[in-house]
């Protein structure tokens, strides 16, 4: 993996979405390793405040000069706010994939689970096991 240190308070997903849980809400982006091997994000689907999605639900899309991925929710929720900037500016997601980069805030269902997310170093690993 990169130099990039992974965030330790963050959950990942093997798709390589980030959450980072603080009481009722779930902020959401992509990993430093996602956005890397997209390379220039030039779109961003956002989806529309209110919506609903269980866990592992696609809610957007990130297009790249690459390609073109699917989001996936790393846990069940509804969406209260979207990066907005990101319409104008999706080079944000590039530039901090974990700070002015976050996608999407999510109210929590009240009983989510975080059982199937990986922590920082078991998404580390992970990422390792990819490009050994």
């Amino acid at each position: 993996m990169n130099d990039q240190i992974l965030p330790s308070d963050l959950k990942y997903t093997r798709e390589h979405e980030w959450i980072k849980i603080e009481g009722r809400e779930g902020l959401i982006g992509i990993t430093d390793y996602a956005q890397s091997q997209l390379g220039d994000v030039v779109y961003v689907e956002l989806p529309t405040p209110g919506t609903t999605f269980a866990q592992a639900d696609t809610f957007g899309v990130v297009e790249s000069v690459k390609a073109v991925s699917d989001l996936y929710m790393p846990i069940g929720g509804q969406v209260v706010a979207k990066n907005d900037t990101l319409l104008d500016n999706p080079e944000k997601i590039n530039e901090n994939p974990y700070g002015n980069g976050w996608i999407i805030k999510i109210e929590v269902d009240t009983e989510y689970n975080t059982d199937d997310l990986l922590d920082a170093e078991q998404y580390e690993k992970l990422v390792n096991d990819l490009h050994p």
